[in-house]
């Protein structure tokens, strides 16, 4: 399933932005935001995009899909919607379990360097053998996902 690196999007910050007046935005954010980099269309279209791919991954193999909570909760729940439309598309089952857990490292907008996972040993070792998909909504160093999965690795 994996990507060839071609085939990404590269979202350069100088490569190319979209003025705010293309869009609405919600007055709350109008003196934060100074363009747009990615429109939310976009976005959506290549969550339908993954989706697709992880579906034609699987033939009738049951998935645990795991959401890293809490920022990654709405990007799940999208990709997941999105996983059953493909699935009825493409006329599949399969079988899906949610999950969550919540992986925390950051405090405020700093990290910690100290990484905590709030799963039990037990709901863990529940996950071992399992296909599992954990879903993130950002990897910035990478330290956080690399700790889960050696923890979810030793179990």
């Amino acid at each position: 399933m994996p990507m060839d690196p071609s085939q990404w999007i590269d979202v350069v910050e100088d490569k190319f932005k979209y003025q705010l007046d293309h869009f609405v935005i919600p007055g709350h954010y109008s003196e934060d935001v100074e363009s747009i980099l990615i429109p939310h269309g976009l976005i959506m279209d290549r969550i339908s995009k993954l989706a697709q791919l992880i579906t034609s991954e699987y033939d009738n193999e049951r998935v645990v899909v795991c959401c890293v909570l809490k920022g990654g909760h709405q990007f799940f729940s999208d990709l997941v919607n999105y996983m059953k439309k493909a699935l009825n598309k493409q006329g599949k089952t399969l079988p899906i379990t949610l999950d969550f857990i919540r992986v925390k490292s950051y405090e405020n907008d700093k990290s910690s360097g100290q990484v905590h996972i709030s799963m039990t040993d037990k709901e863990l070792q529940e996950l071992r053998g399992k296909n599992l998909l954990l879903v993130e909504d950002i990897i910035d160093t990478g330290k956080t996902m690399k700790k889960l999965l050696e923890t979810l690795g030793r179990r």
